[in-house]
């Protein structure tokens, strides 16, 4: 099997290293006819539709393997390939980002770097992540991960989901939970379900001076119903992903008071490569022994012969 590989195959385990034919290309730089003949491909790490487009010229294409949490790019798959979603790679990276966020925007950082850039030694209180009744909407494994590194921060942590199940709600309770949320953390995928969903009537049943936290997709959230609020200064954001994205200059998010953007960097750290390779590495293994994939969003969960 030929596998295309945005990273050297040295860095996969040693043992699934032979018995696969590597080619390593990446659509945005570099791509070599003979990744056109790839069964498994994993595509770059990157925010750009090449990657995504070469798929339409890889007629032996069996399996693709994204390096990202959210495959909605990727969807629909085409008919007869498997695509698996990096689950887990980004659990570390990115709620680590997403507490980050809180803090920042808890504590004010943009006073302290505005004093700082200014010269201006200023004091004044401010709120904090402890006490707070955080809301995470998404019980995925970043989700919980987001809950787990915010076990010691002396604050409230509710899970929401699109099922209830044990220490987890309903997204139909969203009416009666946001009213009660100081900090609500977005990480659930975009689907058709989900875009949208944080609209004029979410964001009005949050409490004045909210935190609203996106470290999921920009399109979960309406932009212009956001700026709305962010305008009148009753709500904050920290917002990882925007709708448009990238988000072109002049865009009124950019200036829009109470805000913090952080350029779609919740997984891009170094956290990610050791995880990334052990997963790659495991479903090569995983094909080599005829046995299911991981992570599989659609298509069949193992390779037939």
């Amino acid at each position: 099997m030929r596998v295309c590989l945005p990273f050297s195959p040295s860095l996969l385990d040693h043992d699934i290293r032979d018995g696969f034919e590597y080619v390593v290309a990446d659509a945005t730089e570099h791509w070599p006819r003979e990744a056109d003949e790839a069964e498994f491909y994993v595509p770059t790490y990157r925010f750009d539709r090449r990657p995504i487009e070469v798929i339409a010229h890889m007629p032996r294409l069996r399996v693709v393997q994204t390096l990202t949490a959210g495959v909605d790019s990727y969807l629909p798959a085409r008919g007869g390939v498997t695509l698996c979603n990096a689950a887990g790679v980004h659990d570390a990276a990115t709620s680590e980002l997403a507490v980050g966020l809180m803090i920042a925007a808890q504590r004010d950082f943009w006073s302290m770097f505005e004093g700082q850039r200014g010269q201006t030694w200023t004091q004044q209180m401010t709120s904090s992540v402890a006490d707070q009744r955080v809301l995470v909407i998404g019980a995925g494994s970043i989700g919980h991960a987001v809950s787990r590194r915010l076990a010691g921060f002396e604050c409230d942590v509710t899970m929401v989901a699109r099922t209830a199940r044990d220490g987890v709600h309903a997204v139909e309770e969203l009416p009666t939970l946001l009213p009660q949320a100081d900090i609500v953390v977005l990480i659930l995928p975009l689907t058709d379900e989900t875009r949208g969903l944080v609209d004029k009537g979410f964001l009005a049943s949050m409490p004045d001076g909210a935190l609203l936290v996106n470290v999921a997709r920009g399109a979960v959230v309406v932009t212009d119903h956001l700026l709305v609020e962010l305008h009148t200064h009753r709500l904050r954001a920290a917002l990882d992903v925007t709708d448009p994205e990238p988000l072109p200059p002049g865009h009124p998010l950019w200036s829009a008071p109470g805000v913090i953007i952080s350029h779609h960097r919740g997984g891009a750290s170094q956290a990610m490569w050791p995880r990334a390779y052990r997963l790659v590495s495991e479903q090569l293994r995983r094909v080599a022994d005829h046995r299911p994939l991981l992570n599989v969003v659609s298509g069949a969960d193992r390779l037939e012969a």
